[in-house]
């Protein structure tokens, strides 16, 4: 097998967290966080396809939940995040090879400035595809689609890697070769799973 391109999931693939988000999120309520950061997460979901403004949406479950916690400290979770020297050195490598190496991940529009705007994530890859942007989301395979047309590849031709299951099955769906992968399970695991594509590394 081989493939003239390659989609690269962030969370999970890419980057991984950097501190403890979760308890974070958790400490901005006396009680019950579990089901807040629920209630966040819920909130998110049309923030991911461009809807609503996430900031908007957060500040509104703050309120709901009667939280003090200043909403630029309820954000920060959002941003403790850190790419992978070494994955970013393979896609470095893909590239130079000739293999154009895109970035497909689902991102509310705050995050997606952060990633691209603030660290650069756009100089590592030759096309990136949020989720915000496209107005669609994985595992939708309208989002494969998308990306397809506007790389004007046939599916057989790409390659999409994420630690999600949901997503690696919706890409499959409209023909990708399509594969899970999750940095826990460290960098020569993807090294071996590229090279099973014939990839150039």
């Amino acid at each position: 097998m081989s493939s003239r391109a390659v989609l690269f999931d962030a969370d999970g693939v890419v980057q991984r967290p950097t501190r403890d988000w979760w308890g974070r999120l958790t400490g901005l309520v006396p009680a019950d966080g579990d089901a807040f950061v629920a209630e966040l997460m819920a909130a998110e979901r049309p923030a991911l396809v461009g809807k609503v403004d996430f900031t908007d949406a957060l500040a509104d479950v703050l309120r709901r939940w009667n939280s003090t916690a200043p909403l630029e400290e309820a954000l920060e979770p959002w941003t403790w995040f850190a790419a992978e020297p070494a994955v970013v050195e393979l896609i470095q490598t893909l590239r130079a090879a000739g293999v154009g190496c895109h970035l497909a991940t689902n991102q509310q529009a705050f995050r997606r400035a952060v990633m691209q705007d603030e660290r650069g994530y756009g100089a590592w890859f030759d096309r990136t595809f949020y989720s915000c942007d496209l107005g669609l989301a994985k595992p939708d395979p309208a989002y494969f689609r998308a990306i397809l047309g506007a790389l004007d590849l046939s599916a057989s031709d790409v390659l999409f890697i994420d630690d999600n299951q949901a997503n690696v099955d919706g890409a499959r769906s409209v023909g990708l070769h399509a594969e899970l992968y999750d940095l826990s399970s460290g960098v020569p695991a993807l090294i071996e799973l590229l090279r099973r594509y014939d990839l150039p590394l």
